[in-house]
């Protein structure tokens, strides 16, 4: 017979990978969204009774989540909610300018004319959101309308996508919910943006590239003086 634990072992190997799959991106969502506080800890039981799910799909989904940097893990203290230090934003934008330089360079070269064509009509619809709040955040927190995640999918490196989008960004949408922005970044930030998609539409690689690590600069730049302010 099978005791207890080999029995939901048994059952979750049946359908477990997809919903710990289910689970992550559900937990994900509340912990970006600030459901789950940074710091906050997770129970398996507790996230097993509210999904109404085994513990082993749960626990998959937050060793997941632990590799994606967005939960830690401490002996006798267990797992919880990230909670991302200024050093940690800092350190991650100084390895997404060379990545997302590359991006856009190779983006230059392998997006189609329709890709150009959806990434123009991105930043001009992101004009009118900037317009509305011109002191505001630039933030993009819908995955299908961002800026960086489309450019890194039209990079047709599907190792590089994978690393920015699925690793990446978000762990830098949780240390952007933590640490202050400029007043006024945001529309310098658009502006950025629209002349990496027209050197990506003249097809200009070392261009793009260029444009692209001066734009994480100045976003590294900018979370230092939010740092500094009072």
């Amino acid at each position: 017979m099978l005791n207890a634990d080999e029995t939901e072992a048994a059952g979750d190997s049946l359908g477990g990978s997809g919903l710990a799959a289910r689970l992550y991106e559900d937990l994900t969502r509340a912990i970006l969204a600030g459901t789950l506080a940074p710091g906050e800890k997770l129970s398996e039981p507790a996230i097993a009774r509210s999904f109404g799910a085994s513990r082993a799909p749960v626990r998959e989904a937050i060793r997941r989540l632990q590799e994606r940097g967005l939960v830690t893990y401490a002996v006798n203290q267990g797992a919880r909610v990230a909670q991302p230090s200024a050093a940690e934003f800092l350190a991650l934008l100084d390895v997404r300018e060379a990545m997302e330089g590359m991006a856009a360079r190779l983006a230059a070269t392998h997006m189609e004319a329709s890709e150009v064509a959806t990434l123009e009509a991105l930043v001009a619809d992101h004009r009118g959101e900037i317009e509305r709040n011109p002191l505001g955040a630039y933030l993009q927190d819908d995955p299908e309308t961002d800026f960086h995640r489309r450019i890194a999918r039209g990079s047709g490196n599907p190792i590089l996508a994978d690393l920015l989008c699925e690793q990446f960004y978000p762990r830098l949408r949780l240390c952007r919910r933590l640490h202050r922005t400029v007043q006024g970044r945001g529309r310098e930030a658009w502006r950025e943006h629209l002349r990496i998609t027209e050197a990506i539409g003249q097809h200009d690689g070392e261009l793009a590239e260029i444009l692209m690590r001066r734009h994480i600069r100045a976003a590294r730049a900018a979370l230092q003086t939010a740092l500094a302010a009072p």
